[in-house]
């Protein structure tokens, strides 16, 4: 990992949620390669803390390590105080938040006649009512500084299904993730020519810790892998620039890399 200080987000500071592995831990690490000050979240401090490896700790600290600037912020994003406590400990150490993104998700697949409240409402705080609540804890200082950026990560799973017989158990999934989608445009146009950039962004299949625990990459998957070091690099191209002509977009990382002719910085 090379880190420049002068680079494309030189001074920013940046809040990454679920950002322990996978898509969020690469994401945090590429921005602070172009000199972002980043704040990374999750519930798994500590490899071993999770079924799934990977920890806070460690993405920090490799940062760090490297000669970038990380903090590592503990916080489960279904408790109010965690997501009020990240933003006010990221304002308190590095100052306000010129980049937010969205990425932390608590994921369970059933048929709708089996799904339980409990998961149904779990689902529901992460994914939709966490990155409203985020987004406007940090608007107020985006508005009056007249910069900033928030990206949403979402899933082709947004997208509604063929008639078809396939995979039970996507419908919740998929509905938080339109929801996130729409709550994304709706942003952008609230806060349309000031100065902030509100988009969405879709991997594709990325092989993340998560996604080989939940089965969703066989030899069925319909959607081609994409390398993580893809996503990275198209999410760090979606908040810097005009942002009132790069804003209420829903992207997918390959469309983003083809369209701007980008190539994927290695993050090791």
């Amino acid at each position: 990992m090379q880190i420049d200080k002068q680079g494309k987000l030189a001074g920013k500071v940046a809040v990454v949620t679920g950002a322990s592995r996978g898509i969020g831990e690469a994401v945090a690490i590429r921005y602070a390669m172009e000199g972002a000050k980043v704040v990374v979240a999750a519930r798994t401090l500590n490899d071993g803390d999770h079924v799934l490896p990977g920890g806070i700790a460690a993405t920090a600290e490799s940062i760090t390590a490297a000669g970038g600037e990380a903090i590592a912020v503990t916080a489960d994003l279904a408790v109010d105080a965690d997501r009020r406590a990240l933003i006010s400990t990221t304002e308190e150490t590095f100052g306000p938040v010129d980049i937010l993104v969205n990425n932390a998700a608590v994921t369970y697949y059933a048929p709708v006649h089996e799904f339980s409240e409990k998961r149904f409402r779990l689902m529901m705080e992460v994914q939709v009512w966490a990155p409203f609540q985020l987004a406007a804890l940090v608007l107020p200082g985006m508005l009056e500084r007249g910069s900033g950026w928030i990206l949403n990560v979402s899933s082709h799973a947004a997208i509604h299904p063929e008639k078809t017989a396939g995979r039970p158990g996507g419908a919740v999934y998929g509905m938080c993730k339109a929801a996130l989608e729409r709550f994304t445009t709706g942003l952008a146009q609230e806060v349309y020519g000031k100065g902030i950039g509100v988009n969405v962004i879709s991997p594709g299949l990325v092989a993340t810790p998560g996604a080989l625990h939940h089965n969703l990459i066989t030899p069925e998957s319909k959607f081609p892998i994409t390398p993580v070091e893809h996503m990275a690099e198209a999410c760090l191209r979606l908040v810097y620039g005009d942002a009132q002509a790069l804003t209420g977009r829903i992207d997918y990382a390959d469309a983003v890399m083809e369209e701007f002719n980008l190539t994927a910085a290695s993050l090791d």
